[in-house]
């Protein structure tokens, strides 16, 4: 089945809003475009509903009914029970809380694997657990592909490893890791896993129930929704962590691992990410089904327009003299965040590229240990091309055709 793109596209305002009309979106890693359910929703929540929730009168009542139903639904999408999924203000901040808990938790010699794939959020708060007595081991990339190999991993593992933490696909080398396997490797030895699914999530929800892993993080502003982070913990472990929220909120599973209150707003608006997905699968699909196997469908349309897009690109670019891409070059193996080491200024080239109406950006994007370990200065960085299902063939071709003109 073929996404309807005029379809999707229909559903963000930005594509119809005047000002951004010849310019292609090519920096979508850095946050998506709004859906126009999550806009609707958070316009009604600040007009309507923007008061303390969870009181009898009605605009309370309806604010905090409708903080429940981005939990309840977006929950069912990723497989997990409702309680199991918390919001926090960011992705790197749910990831800082969850680093102090198991820091509670554990004992100084026991160890933590870590990679040095990831963005600096899923890594930099477990290395600094080596400040409490904690062991880092790191688990390395090949550093002419940015591969993760399963086999480096078993021989970091042992009886003290604790968690192990790596990206479900990282925002500079882009190439998809197993998280299944890489679960199933771990518990065997004990240990728990955690998942950054920021750069993965917004090419399809996961069905984290599926995958397996203990914890797995992502960011709504990546995934058309708005600015919060989403963090589901499975029941087991989140049980045994300290509680890091206030005391009497310690019986409150979703509420265990968020010291702060939560932005009102913001939550109930993350139902617009539900309501998206099931225009989606009504448009496309139809008939009766849960919540996760609407969600599993939209996915795979999802990826399979976006492998024909980065496909293209590819092509286009792999066998070039100029240019090196960082990670494979297959689209099926791959998320379409492209990375491109250029040997010169990649901001430069960028600020070029912006003149041919195409918004895309360069640096190290936070990949800082990623791009060291292949190669690349971070001082110097990569120019990044990064796009989603929504993102037309025409923008493909008016990419192309601007790389040729600036390269």
């Amino acid at each position: 089945m073929t996404l309807d793109l005029d379809f999707v596209r229909a559903q963000f305002p930005a594509f119809s809003e005047p000002s951004l009309q010849g310019q292609a979106f090519f920096e979508n890693a850095g946050g998506s475009y709004a859906c126009g359910q999550v806009i609707d929703r958070l316009t009604r929540f600040y007009t309507q509903r923007k008061v303390q929730p969870y009181s009898d009168y009605d605009a309370s009542r309806l604010g905090g009914e409708e903080m429940d139903e981005a939990r309840r639904r977006m929950a069912a999408i990723l497989g997990v029970d409702a309680d199991e999924l918390s919001f926090g203000p960011s992705t790197t901040q749910n990831t800082y809380v969850l680093a102090q808990a198991f820091a509670q938790m554990m004992r100084p010699g026991e160890a933590i694997i870590v990679t040095n794939q990831d963005h600096e959020a899923n890594t930099g708060p477990w290395r600094r657990l080596a400040d409490r007595g904690i062991e880092v081991r790191e688990w390395q990339v090949d550093p002419s592909t940015g591969h993760l190999d399963t086999d480096a991993l078993e021989a970091l593992l042992d009886d003290n490893v604790r968690l192990v933490c790596f990206p479900h696909c990282s925002n500079v080398v882009g190439e998809i890791n197993p998280v299944t396997e890489i679960t199933a490797l771990a518990h065997a030895a004990g240990a728990f896993v955690c998942v950054d699914g920021v750069s993965y999530a917004p090419h399809g929800f996961p069905d984290v129930g599926t995958l397996g892993p203990d914890i797995y993080l992502f960011s709504a502003y990546k995934t058309y929704g708005p600015h919060q982070g989403l963090m589901v913990i499975r029941r087991a472990l989140g049980e045994l962590l300290p509680n890091q929220g206030h005391y009497f909120n310690a019986d409150s599973l979703c509420k265990r691992f968020t010291p702060a209150g939560p932005d009102h707003a913001q939550v109930a608006a993350c139902a617009g990410m539900a309501d998206y997905v099931d225009a989606l699968y009504a448009h496309h699909v139809g008939g009766d089904a849960d919540a996760t196997a609407r969600g599993v469908a939209v996915h795979d349309l999802m990826r399979a327009r976006e492998e024909v897009a980065l496909a293209r690109v590819l092509d286009a670019v792999k066998d070039r003299n100029d240019l090196r891409v960082i990670g494979p070059v297959d689209a099926a193996t791959r998320a379409p965040t492209l990375a491109l080491d250029l040997g010169r200024d990649p901001v430069a080239v960028a600020a070029r590229l912006a003149q041919h109406g195409i918004m895309a950006g360069g640096g190290d994007f936070y990949a800082v240990r990623a791009l060291n370990a292949m190669g690349v200065d971070p001082d110097v960085g990569v120019l990044r091309l990064s796009f989603t299902h929504y993102t037309s063939d025409a923008e493909i071709t008016q990419l192309l055709e601007a790389l040729d003109a600036v390269l």
